[in-house]
């Protein structure tokens, strides 16, 4: 399989000069001509004593050279050819390190064997002529981080793809580069880029020079720089990977088909008593028996936690029989060839159980093991198949299913339907991706309307709702509308055949939302209450938010609304469990309970719900039990929410009863800040202000302090308003303030004296606005959100 070389270095502000030690690197490159350092005859011999020096001393001075092909080929064939390549590699990638920042735009734009489009070979995705002096010293005066990224493939990869030239790396660049942006956290209007094509040897590859016009953007981690990676091998390899995606397709199809052979022909073997493998036999007996007196559905995502560790451990037994273990290890050599075309190293295997592509298998077992408790009766599909999806007070969407919904599949022979045909399950994966499946909304695109030309309305929504937000096509409101129009007139056609509790959820749900039709809210709640009446449990969480966030609701609609959320709860739905666990928090509709709170919180958590989490480590934080408290905010950061993370940075950084980790501290409170948290962008601002814990950098304090001063903190606005004030005066309100609320510690005392304003208006200013808004409980943030 072909593989991407990837790396991305970049220069801080003032950083440009080049250390002594490396003179001589300066004096290498500025003199030597090419990778000509050998004669054609002398190639083959083996590599000089000053060559072996060389490599020795640019490996231990730049360690990331290790990772480059032309280091791989030196080491498989240490020759005069192979240490000049590394040698000439190694210098070029790392010349942002030896030279100014002027010589570096300038060097990789004419150095030797640069494909010159004009006078030299810069180019970016304007197409216009670009005129190097100016560049080279915007980027030399550039008072930001300036990104140099180099991607490097192998000579037989880039001829056989077209990438052995300038144009066409050009025009990759040029349409990749807004991802790139997004990665590096630049907004995309301020956004520079210049690229050059080097045409070297066996391992031809581009130079990169990437910032952001306004000095302040910008922002670049290890999993960005993977997350650029894989973008760029995916662009680049789309042909082989499109080929081994569908091979992949088929030896999954393949593997559950099998698996599920195995375990039909295990179950008959129970039932005649020949079964030889006594833990099976065991492990489904004991779930048969306990699915009896299970209530809800009989799936694997909605069972507890005990009966999951069951069928966890029945697929990983049903994995050694030699058919099943076969096919998944044809399925994991194709997996694995697809990650190398991006990644260094590969991640252990995971055992067939905890392989969430096969979550197939585990509803099979779940499925047989219902049947073996009750073979005497004909299994067909219970009316309740609607997906368990992860929401927030907002409610589930329908969009976001992850299963199928309660409409059988033979429903699609005729139109409309309803259906999560496999056509529609491979737009889906297209349109959100995975670590199988790329990303690729206009494959999502195409298979959607191929689906909803044959009536499926889930296709016809979705096709609306790709038109509203511009995902994958230029966004169209009246193309959107049109096809939630037909979405919603399908659903009614589908509901007259045969009245389905799912299918009225979803009508009533785009009545709610005004989604292709006028909005009617009294015809959707009638609509609601009826797919609610008949226990559709997300209509019922929609029915009990309506009620609950209605003051005015008479006593008997607020208990049939606590009636609909209790049973949605317990039917599994992780945002009806976290809604009902806050009633149990705060009372009012039910009786306070903090016990039921508890468990309500921890059954939503259980099944990923990062709210219930992030809620949990706010009890358990109030209870004085910091510890734990870290856990949960951490489970809940881990999975984006940017209270967790800065209530987590906050921990981490005070060391109040947990361990102090100032580095975990400011990498969460950074990634809570990059979701726009206002908190968490003042707090780094100060940090960085004041240089305490972290070295001290003015422009990552300006940087956070403007962003958190947009969203209206008034205590960031202070601190840019007088950046400039003289040394005394502003070093005395920053003493004030810092004195006044430490970043997390609200609660500190005064300071006791010898700090003064000289403008007492303003010291007056600065304490009214610490007592109103600054320091009030609960650190400044969002105090749980409203059920709504």
């Amino acid at each position: 399989m072909p593989r991407i070389i990837f790396k991305c270095p970049y220069i801080k502000p003032g950083t440009g000069k080049a250390a002594a030690h490396l003179n001589n690197y300066v004096r290498y490159v500025a003199t030597r001509d090419g990778t000509d350092l050998f004669t054609p005859d002398k190639a083959e011999l083996p590599a000089t004593k000053k060559q072996k020096a060389m490599v020795e001393r640019l490996l231990r001075d730049f360690p990331m050279c290790r990772g480059m092909f032309e280091y791989e080929d030196y080491q498989s064939s240490p020759t005069r050819a192979t240490a000049s390549e590394f040698i000439t590699r190694a210098i070029e990638d790392n010349y942002d390190q030896i030279a100014k920042r002027e010589n570096y735009v300038s060097y990789i734009a004419q150095r030797p064997r640069a494909e010159r489009l004009g006078a030299h070979g810069l180019f970016n995705g304007t197409g216009d002529a670009l005129e190097l002096s100016k560049i080279a010293e915007e980027v030399a005066n550039h008072p930001g981080n300036v990104w140099l990224p180099i991607i490097s493939l192998r000579r037989e990869d880039a001829a056989r793809l077209g990438y052995d030239n300038a144009r066409q790396w050009q025009s990759l660049l040029s349409t990749y580069a807004p991802q790139i942006a997004d990665t590096m956290n630049i907004p995309w209007e301020q956004f520079r880029w210049y690229a050059s094509y080097h045409d070297e040897g066996a391992h031809p590859h581009v130079h990169m020079v990437c910032y952001s016009a306004d000095g302040r953007s910008g922002f670049l981690d290890k999993e960005g720089i993977a997350r650029i990676k894989s973008g760029l091998a995916k662009n680049i390899f789309r042909q082989e990977l499109t080929e081994i995606y569908r091979q992949q397709t088929q030896r999954r199809d393949e593997l559950v088909r099998q698996s599920g052979e195995v375990m039909k022909e295990l179950i008959r073997q129970m039932l005649s008593g020949t079964l030889e493998n006594p833990r099976i036999a065991q492990l489904m007996g004991e779930l048969a028996q306990r699915l009896k007196s299970t209530s809800g559905k009989k799936q694997y995502g909605y069972l507890k936690a005990s009966l999951k560790a069951v069928v966890d451990e029945i697929v990983d037994e049903l994995a050694k029989d030699a058919r099943v273990s076969s096919a998944y290890d044809l399925w994991y050599q194709l997996r694995e060839e697809v990650l190398r075309t991006y990644r260094d190293d590969l991640p252990d295997r995971l055992p067939l159980s905890r392989q969430t592509e096969f979550k197939r298998i585990k509803n099979v077992v779940v499925e047989e093991a219902a049947r073996l408790g009750e073979y005497t009766e004909v299994f067909t599909p219970a009316d309740t198949q609607e997906p368990l999806q992860t929401g927030e007070d907002a409610g589930p969407e329908p969009e976001a299913e992850s299963e199928g919904s309660d409409v059988p599949e033979e429903a699609s022979e005729a139109p409309p339907a309803v259906v999560w045909s496999d056509r529609y399950k491979r737009a889906r994966s297209f349109l959100y991706g995975d670590d199988e499946t790329p990303q690729d909304h206009k494959q999502a695109y195409r298979l959607f309307v191929e689906e909803a030309l044959v009536g499926n309305a889930l296709a016809m929504h979705d096709l609306g709702r790709m038109l509203a937000d511009g995902v994958g096509i230029d966004a169209d409101a009246e193309q959107s509308h049109a096809w939630y129009a037909k979405a919603l007139s399908a659903f009614h056609a589908v509901e007259r055949q045969r009245p389905n509790r799912y299918v009225e959820y979803r009508i009533g749900w785009m009545l709610l939302h005004g989604v292709g039709t006028e909005q009617d809210e009294s015809a959707a709640l009638e609509w609601l209450e009826k797919s609610a009446e008949l226990k559709n449990t997300y209509a019922e969480y929609q029915m009990a938010k309506h009620i609950l966030a209605n003051p005015s609701a008479k006593r008997e609609r607020t208990r049939q609304a606590v009636g609909w959320l209790t049973h949605a709860a317990e039917a599994g739905l992780d945002c009806a469990q976290y809604a009902l666990g806050k009633l149990y928090r705060d009372g009012g509709p039910v009786a306070q309970d903090m016990t039921q709170a508890v468990i309500r919180f921890s059954q939503a958590a259980e099944r990923g719900n990062q709210y219930a989490m992030y809620a949990l480590g706010k009890l358990r934080l109030e209870a004085d039990d910091p510890a734990a408290a870290r856990r949960w905010f951490r489970q809940s950061a881990d999975l984006g929410n940017q209270f967790a993370q800065y209530q987590l940075g906050k921990l981490l950084l005070c060391g109040d009863g947990v361990a102090k980790d100032t580095a975990g501290a400011v990498r969460w409170l950074t990634e809570s800040a990059e979701q726009g948290n206002q908190y968490a962008q003042y707090a780094l601002g100060k940090l960085y202000l004041l240089g305490k814990d972290i070295p001290q950098d003015r422009e990552s304090a300006v940087r956070w302090f403007t962003l958190a001063a947009e969203q209206g903190n008034e205590y960031a606005r202070y601190f840019l308003d007088h950046m400039d004030d003289s040394p005394s005066l502003f070093a005395s309100a920053t003493r004030l303030l810092h004195h006044m609320g430490r970043i997390f510690q609200e609660q500190a005392p005064p300071p006791s004296g010898g700090i003064s304003f000289v403008d007492s208006k303003l010291r007056r200013k600065i304490r009214e606005k610490k007592i109103a808004m600054g320091h009030k409980p609960d650190d400044h943030e969002e105090q749980g959100i409203a059920l709504k």
